[in-house]
């Protein structure tokens, strides 16, 4: 199976990886596009959606209310925290551009319906994780901090020619508090756009054993197995990861074989 995917710029909400129709089970994960001006209606259905502003500004509308300007960047190397909205299950929205726009929009089917929430640059937690040559500026802007009930997602700035998330990790194994089960998604984007990533997934037992080459918007699911990224020298790696599983959180094993270096 190809876990690798590819997103072609389009006007409107374009949806990648869909449940039912991907390698994935509780996770989707789309883009809009649109123009200043440009307006979307939205419907949230069985799940819980985060909009994090990739690119631009723009207006949300939802139960009577609207919030204004939410974006603080033309692009993701801009700014490192990144402003977002979340909507909970079963909930009309409507979003307006102010100028060009781009957003990820990720979810998951939940039971329990919350509230929407803006969430603004104050709110994301920015953290330097790992050491050379495997650091990367890590945010977390939806978790447990937020009105979602299983969602988590952040973004990651690797250090140019550095390795990201090593050792290797993995959460696909129901051994809390250490390890849960949980799907992720990385979309990758890069400065100057040109430039591409490795990504390295596989198994233990080497029923699966895969490493792309990942160029700008393009991005990768995770159902199961380790997982760990390289950066190329001479250009800035960004990847927007979101999860969600059985719980919600930054629960993860190492490769046993490596977890010595992370020590």
């Amino acid at each position: 199976m190809n876990f690798k995917k590819t997103y072609v710029p389009a006007k409107g909400y374009t949806k990648i990886s869909q449940i039912g129709k991907c390698s994935l089970k509780k996770l989707e994960f789309g883009i809009i596009e649109l123009d200043a001006g440009e307006k979307l209606p939205f419907y949230t259905e069985d799940r819980e959606v985060a909009f994090i502003m990739l690119e631009g500004h723009c207006d949300v509308a939802c139960n009577g209310e609207v919030w204004e300007n939410i974006g603080n960047r033309s692009n993701v190397f801009e700014n490192r925290k990144a402003e977002s909205f979340y909507m909970p299950r079963e909930q009309a929205l409507e979003i307006t551009a102010r100028d060009h726009i781009k957003i990820a929009v990720c979810g998951t089917p939940v039971a329990e319906k919350t509230a929407p929430q803006v969430l603004r640059e104050d709110h994301v937690v920015l953290k330097l994780l790992g050491k050379q040559p495997y650091q990367r500026e890590t945010s977390f802007i939806i978790d447990s901090n937020s009105n979602a009930k299983v969602l988590t997602i952040g973004e990651a700035y690797c250090t140019e020619g550095n390795w990201a998330g090593f050792p290797p990790h993995k959460h696909d194994t129901d051994n809390m508090p250490y390890e849960c089960v949980a799907e992720e998604i990385y979309y990758f984007l890069f400065d100057p756009k040109q430039g591409f990533a490795v990504q390295c997934m596989y198994t233990s037992d080497g029923s699966m054993d895969e490493a792309y080459r990942v160029k700008n918007d393009e991005l990768v699911e995770f159902p199961y197995g380790y997982h760990t990224t390289v950066s190329t020298p001479g250009y800035q790696t960004y990847f927007l990861w979101l999860m969600a599983g059985d719980y919600q959180g930054f629960n993860r094993s190492n490769d046993p074989e490596h977890d010595w270096i992370g020590r």
